[in-house]
């Protein structure tokens, strides 16, 4: 098998608690985040046997009725949960809607809590499709992935001069999305530029993707060539988010991607965009400015980020339908 055209890092070092794991990967993950943004990780602790267990999952809910999904799409522009059907999403709106269908949902929270009496941006009610078991074993994924982000991000800390608990107490709440996608074969009558997911870049600070082995995956390196990002077994693929090269005043670089299934196979992957809590300040980090440097964007919140990014997607669908 010839070497991926991605950086392969291995998290065995902060995974296992070595007493200099978390500098040992810092190195290597700036290293990938400054130069194209996106790197396999391997030995990331997430169970093999949940992951198969979710790809089940998924495709059990996209095998359902449309019907019974459509269900599941109640105040989605809203509150971001729930199903969005085949060309339901724009990535890049230059382009016809995207070739997909997706479910996402994020921090489980109850009726009854305060954050959602309170109205607190982007907190909702996850919607279940009426499976037995799904709703545990798709949670136990979001929770499994969820630490592996905060884990990657202690050694992000570390790597950008800040303490290693840094990102800790602006993860530990997070406006995080698990995204459930399904991606047809793409089809000979499609419009012009039309694919499964247009180009375009990650919201949040990080995105942990486990991909089947169809493939379609491409990233634009900076001199514009496409490389294609094909599933390595056992690995996850992960790239930098708009959030937190915002943090790093582009130090850290978000790259363009898209999916292009031409496979003539139905493809599908899970997601775990991990967007910071609604109220973290994202603001420039001390050690990634200067006099030469100046800090390039005011503060915003993590919310009032996510919305900007989230309208920029979704009006042109949504006007489609107006």
């Amino acid at each position: 098998m010839s070497e991926p055209d991605l950086p392969v890092i291995d998290l065995a070092p902060l995974i296992s608690g070595e007493p200099d794991g978390v500098a040992r990967v810092a190195g290597d993950l700036g290293r990938a985040a400054r130069d194209i943004g996106f790197f396999y990780v391997k030995n990331h602790g997430v169970d093999a046997a949940l992951i198969k267990a979710n790809f089940a999952a998924s495709h059990q809910l996209f095998a359902e009725p449309l019907d019974a999904k459509m269900e599941l799409t109640r105040d989605f522009f809203k509150t971001n949960r729930g199903y969005v059907p085949m060309k339901g999403e724009n990535l890049d709106p230059t382009k016809p809607s995207d070739l997909k269908e997706a479910f996402n949902i994020g921090l489980d929270l109850q009726a009854d809590d305060p954050r959602i009496l309170n109205g607190e941006p982007f907190r909702a009610i996850n919607q279940w499709p009426d499976i037995a078991g799904w709703k545990d074993t798709v949670l136990a994924y979001f929770n499994a992935v969820w630490k592996l982000g905060r884990q990657m991000h202690q050694a992000i800390a570390v790597d950008l001069g800040a303490g290693q608990d840094f990102f800790e107490d602006k993860l530990d709440a997070p406006l995080a999305t698990l995204r459930l996608l399904h991606y047809p074969p793409q089809p000979a009558g499609a419009e012009e530029g039309q694919i499964g997911a247009g180009t375009h870049t990650d919201y949040g600070n990080i995105t942990i993707l486990l991909p089947d082995e169809v493939g379609g995956l491409e990233v634009r390196r900076r001199d514009g060539v496409w490389l294609k990002a094909p599933k390595i077994e056992g690995a996850f693929v992960c790239n930098i988010g708009d959030c937190l090269m915002r943090w790093t005043n582009d130090i850290y670089v978000s790259t363009p991607h898209r999916v292009v299934n031409s496979s003539g196979r139905e493809r599908y992957s899970i997601a775990f965009f991990l967007d910071p809590n609604p109220d973290a300040d994202v603001a420039c980090l001390p050690g990634c400015m200067d006099a030469a440097r100046p800090a390039k964007y005011p503060p915003i919140s993590g919310a009032d980020y996510l919305k900007y990014k989230l309208d920029a997607s979704y009006e042109p669908v949504k006007a489609k339908r107006a």
